[in-house]
């Protein structure tokens, strides 16, 4: 008695619209790294934050010793006062000649010299007065501020030590602004081209080029809950390496990235009108080769060889080897062989949703 056909489930191939993605190693970075200096030498005094903490723009950082600053802010002061008083006798002099030049009653060169010392008098009051501003912006320098709203970083200097020279150079800390961040990564010339391709037909570059349409992988594989958008192509493709560099921001609401980290950016590069896509079960690899088994006419089974191209979620994007409308064996692969009769069963299968949440 001959066996009853063995009862397999397949599903129906149909064309769809296929976005394809590709990743790329990033590194991120604050939206604005600020590097703390010390503008003037001088010994250490004060460390007025906790390391790796949220600090407020204007808030004070650091001070530093301010003795000698303050000294030449009280000399320049006295320099000033002595101008003044320069620059008073100097005109008081001048308003008691010039109206006796007027009835000849001293010589036209006396008065020349009165006004030559005045003019002399308010220019050292003026340089003075300039020498004053500039000793009290030194002295301002012995208190440093942050200049953004951020995170600082572990001190590179400590109470006590000498800085704004080497061993200990002027920068003492950084502050990253990190409600946005921004992901540096390199693409290579011919992905370049590509994008430049799309761009200029214009076939769906606002939603592939525009937008936030990023994504990032971070190190243990989940998918950052905010997508980003590339702010600006490099001007240049490294001639050493062949790359050139994109930049990404990505808002940061949770501070969950910080500047250093390492994460994949995973971006759209290509959308296939007509692709098929089929579960990853239906597929049969075997050395390099990727095979699935297709219902033909009188529900006999047939072997063919596919050319796959990316994983999409849970499917292969099948490039070569089906057409729409084709019954692809689902359940049941190990029970068929070229030639098999089958029972074939029409599984419905979800659509394949492409777009990336």
């Amino acid at each position: 008695m001959t066996p009853p056909p063995p009862k397999v489930t397949v599903i129906v191939t149909a064309a769809q619209e296929v976005p394809l993605y590709q990743e790329f190693v990033g590194q991120i970075f604050g939206l604005n790294d600020i590097d703390i200096q010390a503008r003037v030498e001088g010994f250490l005094e004060g460390v007025h934050f906790q390391e790796g903490s949220e600090v407020d723009k204007g808030q004070l950082l650091y001070t530093l010793e301010s003795q000698s600053f303050e000294e030449k802010v009280a000399a320049q002061m006295s320099r000033v006062a002595e101008a003044e008083t320069m620059l008073a006798k100097a005109k008081g002099d001048l308003d008691r000649i010039k109206p006796l030049a007027e009835v000849k009653a001293v010589s036209e060169s006396d008065l020349d010299t009165a006004v030559a010392v005045h003019e002399a008098a308010l220019a050292s009051l003026k340089a003075a007065q300039a020498n004053l501003r500039a000793a009290k912006i030194q002295l301002g320098y012995t208190k440093i501020y942050s200049p953004i709203d951020g995170i600082i970083g572990k001190t590179r200097a400590k109470v006590g030590d000498f800085v704004g020279r080497d061993p200990n150079s002027g920068k003492l800390n950084t502050v990253s602004q990190i409600d946005t961040v921004l992901v540096n990564f390199f693409i290579t010339e011919s992905q370049y081209l590509n994008f430049a391709r799309i761009r200029a037909s214009g076939e769906k570059s606002s939603e592939r080029t525009g937008g936030s349409n990023l994504e990032l992988i971070l190190v243990d594989g989940s998918v950052y809950g905010h997508k980003g958008k590339a702010d600006f192509v490099g001007r240049e493709v490294d001639p050493t390496t062949g790359a050139m560099l994109v930049q990404a921001s990505f808002p940061n609401p949770e501070k969950l990235l910080r500047p250093g980290q390492f994460a994949k950016v995973r971006a759209e590069v290509e959308a296939l009108k007509e692709g098929i896509l089929v579960p990853q079960r239906c597929v049969i690899e075997l050395q390099g080769f990727f095979s699935v088994f297709v219902v033909e006419t009188g529900n006999t089974v047939q072997r063919r060889e596919v050319k796959v191209g990316p994983k999409v979620k849970e499917f292969w994007l099948i490039t070569e080897g089906l057409k729409p409308g084709e019954q692809v064996v689902y359940e049941g692969v190990q029970m068929v062989k070229d030639g098999t009769i089958v029972e074939p069963t029409v599984k419905e299968i979800e659509p394949v949703t492409t777009e990336r949440k």
